[in-house]
């Protein structure tokens, strides 16, 4: 099939998606990690529109951007599990709440690191609490009384939103603050334990203390 390599960064939560895809699809792969601060050669000429990270190789060949990684690991591989629906309104519909995860909710988290003060983490901070409300809701939907959005196992929009948990776990230990409640969002606890604690997301979850640090350097207020 060709000589695999994902190129990424440890702290990204965009670039464990296609490792968590591969080890679904129990393929096996060369990891790369990048030093985003001096990027690689490969890196710069294997995505040289938006040179960040992941980039999947396949046989020498880039794919950019998780969520079309995410895709073509699930075409290319068609015999293993299923990472997308079979049938048509169901891949739409995890589509949307996987470009939701992005689009909205991962913005509002990068907000949030980000807001220097109180009064600036307001907004973003009550923009995630919605978005995991809807994705309470979206979990009893896309899941189906299952014990993930896919189905009896992982699938599409488990990735994409869950590959956000180590920094959602960073912000609630920075901010004091509870973002996955047990009495609003009891089934994504649920989830959230089940998807870290899986054999294919555990050893790629960034650790919160880790997280933690790296936030301080990154996103701390100049003196």
């Amino acid at each position: 099939m060709g000589e695999l390599k994902v190129l990424g960064f440890w702290a990204s939560p965009f670039a464990i998606r296609p490792r968590i895809a591969l080890s679904l699809k129990s393929i096996d792969y060369e990891y790369i990690e990048e030093n985003l601060r001096a990027k690689s050669d490969l890196l710069l000429k294997s995505n040289p529109m938006h040179k960040k990270v992941p980039v999947l190789l396949h046989g020498g060949r880039p794919i950019c951007e998780s969520p079309v990684i995410l895709q073509y690991i699930d075409e290319q591989w068609s015999s293993g599990p299923s990472i997308l629906p079979s049938h048509p309104y169901d891949r739409a519909i995890a589509r949307f709440w996987a470009a939701y995860a992005d689009d909205k909710f991962g913005l509002a988290l990068e907000g949030l690191l980000k807001a220097q003060s109180e009064e600036a983490k307001i907004e973003p901070l009550g923009q995630m609490k919605a978005g995991l409300e809807l994705f309470e809701k979206a979990l009893k939907d896309c899941g189906k009384g299952e014990a993930f959005y896919g189905g009896e196992r992982i699938g599409f929009v488990d990735i994409v939103f869950g590959s956000n948990l180590g920094w959602v776990r960073a912000v609630e230990s920075m901010g004091q603050v509870k973002l996955l409640d047990e009495e609003r969002t009891p089934g994504l606890v649920g989830w959230a334990e089940r998807f870290c604690s899986h054999e294919a997301v555990k050893d790629v979850m960034p650790e919160t203390e880790k997280l933690i640090e790296f936030a301080k350097k990154v996103f701390s207020k100049p003196a």
